[in-house]
């Protein structure tokens, strides 16, 4: 079944944001990684990856400016069983990739103009609450 299970924010100050959501709201620090043209902060509250972005000062990629310029909701990522297929369907749809071709996940502008993204089955892990590891 098809379910979203990924949550992206871009931010402006990735440390102080991070903090923010964990001191607060109890989520914890999954994975932190470069990717590409960006850093990503995962944290989670053990059910969806809730991700901070912060983009490189020089970028000029599409996806960095494809939900604006400034902090915002960036994506939101729909897990499929099968993503040639979903990935076929959402074109189908007249939604714009903009996603480079290859390139997982597969980001695609939907009707209304909203940010997603298709990932395949199990992309996004839930691990256990620090405590517990």
């Amino acid at each position: 079944m098809n379910r979203i299970v990924h949550l992206a924010l871009k931010v402006e100050d990735l440390e102080k944001t991070t903090e923010f959501y964990k001191k607060v709201f109890g989520f914890w620090e999954a994975e932190t990684r470069k990717t590409r043209d960006h850093l990503s902060c995962h944290l989670t509250d053990g059910a969806i990856d809730f991700t901070l972005i912060k983009y490189d000062a020089d970028t000029t990629s599409r996806e960095s400016t494809a939900a604006g310029e400034g902090p915002c909701i960036h994506h939101f990522a729909i897990e499929v069983e099968d993503l040639e297929k979903a990935t076929a369907e959402v074109k189908q749809h007249g939604c714009e990739l903009i996603s480079d071709p290859g390139v997982i996940p597969v980001k695609f502008r939907a009707p209304g103009g909203t940010v997603a993204e298709l990932v395949p089955m199990g992309r996004y892990k839930k691990p256990a609450p620090p405590a517990a590891r």
